[in-house]
C-alpha cells in the first residue's frame, strides 16, 4: 500500500511476476555461460525492488545490481543473501555499513578505496574497479587507472578489500563505439595484470550489447531493462525478443460527461471536441508518472477500445475523449499494458513521449499502487507482503 486516502480513486501498477521471471530465464539463457547479474535500481524500474530480486535469484539471476549503498542494505534487510553490487557513492556513503554487510562496491577512484580503509570494517569487501571506457560518466580515467589499480592492490595485501573484478559501462552509441569500448577494458586489464592485479571477473555489458553483442558479455551481463519486457532497441519491442511486458498501469474512470462540439478541454483549451462527444476522466497525472509531453499524442485502452488523451495533461489528472462511446465511472482504464488485447504498451508511450521504455516504468509515482500477480517468490520472508488486485 502507499498509504494515500482509500476514499481516492485506485492507480495501480499491476506486477506479472510470472512475465519478470520468463524474461530472466530468457536472458540468462540467452547471456549463458556468461553469468547473469539483474539490476534492480530505481525501486527495480518502478516494479518493486524487494519482490523483484526475489524473482530474479529464483529465475536463474546469479546476483544483483543496484545504485548504492543505501538500496543494497535494504536488500539485506529483506533477507537477500546473493551477492548485491552497488556502485555510486559520494562522500557521505556509508562504506562500513557496506563491508560489513557484504556488498560488492564499484570503485571509481583512490578516495573511495580511503574511506573503506577509513571506515575500519571488520570484514573486506569484494571490489570492482571502474575504468572509464568511453561513457564519462564515473570510472577512471587512462591516466588515473594505474594508480587505482595500485591502491587497490595495497589495500588488498593489508585485508582492507578483496579485489574482485574490473568493470565498465557502453555508451551504446553505435556498434563500432562498443568495440573500441571493449578494447579499452581489455587494455586496462592488461595494464592492471602488469601491475599485478588478477581479476576474478570483467563484466561490461548490460541489456543491449548482453543480447546482440556476443563478444561483449565477458563474464557476466548486467541484464537491465529487458528483463521488464522492454526492449533496448530501437528497430524490435520487447515481443520481438521474446520478453513480455512485466507493469500495467491503470486506474477507473472517476468522472464521465457529456459535452458539445467545441468544447474546450484542459488547461489552455488546447483540444476541442469536433462534435457532441463523451469525455471520461481519469486520475492519473504527470505526478504520477504520466509525461505531460505525451499530450496530443497518448492514447489508452478503455472498454476494448483505445481512445486519445484530449487536452493537456494535468499534475492529477488527464481526459479522454470516447467519443458516442458507453463509458461509465468505475470502468477500468488502461494506460499502458501487455499489448495483446490491442492496448498501449510502455513502448508505445515511449514513442508518445519521446523517450525510451525505461523512463516510462520507471517515473510511475508513488501515489500508484503496487499490485501482484503471478506466483510469490520461494524464500522471501513472509512478512514482506505481496497486495494482490
Amino acid at each position: 500500500m502507499t498509504g494515500h486516502d482509500r476514499a481516492t480513486p485506485r492507480r495501480a501498477a499491476v506486477i506479472d511476476l510470472d512475465a519478470f521471471r520468463h524474461n530472466v530465464r530468457t536472458l540468462a539463457a540467452l547471456a549463458a555461460p556468461s553469468e547473469t547479474m539483474l539490476a534492480v535500481k530505481a525501486n527495480a524500474y518502478g516494479h518493486g525492488m524487494v519482490p523483484l530480486a526475489y524473482a530474479a535469484l529464483e529465475a536463474g539471476a546469479g546476483s544483483l545490481a543496484v545504485l548504492d549503498i543505501p538500496a543494497a542494505l535494504a536488500l539485506r534487510e529483506a533477507g537477500i543473501t546473493a551477492p548485491i553490487f552497488a556502485w555510486m557513492h559520494d562522500v557521505g556513503s556509508d562504506f562500513g555499513a557496506a563491508a560489513e554487510a557484504d556488498i560488492d562496491l564499484g570503485i571509481s577512484g583512490v578516495w573511495q578505496l580511503d574511506a573503506l580503509a577509513a571506515a575500519g570494517a571488520s570484514r573486506a569487501p569484494r571490489v570492482h574497479l571502474k575504468i572509464d571506457t568511453g561513457l564519462s560518466r564515473n570510472g577512471a580515467t587512462t591516466e588515473d587507472w594505474p594508480g587505482l589499480v595500485r591502491a587497490a592492490l595495497d589495500y588488498d595485501a593489508q585485508g582492507v578489500v578483496r579485489l574482485h573484478a574490473a568493470w565498465s559501462h557502453l555508451a551504446d552509441a553505435s556498434p563500432a563505439d562498443d568495440a573500441e569500448s571493449l578494447q579499452r577494458l581489455r587494455a586496462a586489464v592488461e595494464v592492471a595484470e602488469g601491475l599485478g592485479a588478477r581479476f576474478e571477473r570483467l563484466h561490461l555489458a548490460a541489456s543491449s550489447a548482453g543480447i546482440r553483442e556476443p563478444e561483449a558479455r565477458l563474464d557476466l551481463v548486467r541484464f537491465g531493462i529487458a528483463a521488464y519486457g522492454i526492449s533496448p532497441f530501437d528497430d524490435v519491442d520487447g515481443r520481438g525478443l521474446g520478453l513480455r511486458p512485466v507493469m500495467t498501469l491503470k486506474a477507473p474512470v472517476a468522472a464521465v460527461k457529456r459535452v458539445e462540439a467545441g468544447h474546450g478541454v484542459s488547461y489552455g483549451l488546447t483540444y476541442r471536441t469536433d462534435s457532441d462527444s463523451t469525455l471520461a476522466l481519469v486520475p492519473l497525472g504527470y505526478a504520477d508518472g504520466i509525461p505531460r509531453i505525451a499530450t496530443g499524442h497518448g492514447t489508452v485502452w478503455i472498454r476494448g477500445r483505445r481512445y486519445p488523451i484530449a487536452g493537456r495533461i494535468a499534475m492529477d489528472q488527464f481526459v479522454v475523449d470516447v467519443g458516442d462511446a458507453e463509458v461509465a465511472v468505475g470502468d477500468e482504464v488502461v494506460v499502458f499494458g501487455e499489448g495483446d488485447r490491442g492496448e498501449p504498451t510502455a513502448e508505445d508511450w515511449a514513442g508518445y513521449a519521446q523517450t525510451i521504455g525505461d523512463e516510462i516504468v520507471a517515473r510511475v509515482g508513488p501515489r500508484v499502487d503496487r499490485l501482484y500477480v503471478g506466483a510469490r517468490p520461494e524464500g522471501m520472508p513472509e512478512a514482506i507482503r505481496l497486495e494482490r488486485p
